[in-house]
């Protein structure tokens, strides 16, 4: 997968190039690159920003330089990708739409800054994307959030495969608990399940610690999924403890 990110601010992005990112990037199972968009400004002082026309606080970006940036990226990529628009008034962003997201060959990000955009970059744009209810700075924590929760779903991304697909939110549900080494740490048990090497039980066990948590901290979710019968009578048997 390849991904592009139209910034005013490519030094940001250098933690995405360490850890679990920075391995599938050194390995080739992502090919990242951030493109600083002030380079391809037409004026002398290198503006990006002006103000809006009919008055108001804030200065807007130009279509100039995000245009001509995104031409770049095009001409060096061979496409301009699924382009994304970070941006408030965006779709929230999701567990779902990352998973959307990691089955594009080539996503394209521009972050923003100052006040918002010229309404005509909208025309680059396939999809706007939110974090949620606030507003932050610029695009670039929200892009390098995207792209971290995105990346996960990549092949060979993460060290094993599995661990997206039991991730909370994957199926609407949270994650279960989770234990390592020692079996009792000052006086605190590991389940005895979890030990008894039993795997049906240890899926079941597991299953009800997820509708458990679920339960009690994001409710919402369970009403977006279609519970099997197992899975009721063992959301019943959590809610009567």
């Amino acid at each position: 997968m390849r991904i592009d990110v139209l910034s005013l601010f490519p030094d940001m992005f250098t933690p995405l190039k360490q850890s679990i990112l920075g391995k599938a990037i050194d390995k080739g199972a992502l090919d990242f690159h951030v493109t600083d968009f002030r380079d391809y400004t037409e004026n002398k002082h290198n503006n990006v920003d002006d103000y809006p026309f009919g008055g108001g606080a804030g200065m807007l970006l130009m279509a100039q330089p995000i245009f001509d940036a995104m031409a770049a990226v095009e001409k060096q990529a061979g496409d301009k990708g699924h382009v994304v628009l970070l941006d408030p008034a965006g779709r929230k962003f999701d567990h779902h739409v990352a998973e959307e997201l990691a089955q594009k060959e080539h996503v394209t990000f521009i972050a923003g800054h100052y006040e918002g955009y010229d309404e005509r970059i909208r025309e680059l744009v396939d999809d706007e994307i939110s974090l949620g209810d606030y507003v932050l700075t610029g695009g670039e924590l929200g892009a390098m959030v995207i792209i971290d929760a995105t990346a996960r779903f990549l092949p060979d991304v993460l060290g094993n495969n599995v661990s997206a697909d039991e991730d909370s939110f994957q199926n609407d549900l949270l994650e279960f608990p989770q234990y390592t080494r020692p079996a009792e740490f000052r006086g605190r048990k590991v389940p005895d399940v979890l030990m008894s090497g039993n795997h049906a039980k240890i899926a079941e066990w597991r299953l009800k610690e997820s509708l458990r948590r679920t339960w009690q901290r994001r409710p919402d979710l369970l009403e977006k999924r279609q519970l099997t019968n197992k899975e009721r009578d063992l959301l019943d048997d959590v809610k009567h403890e």
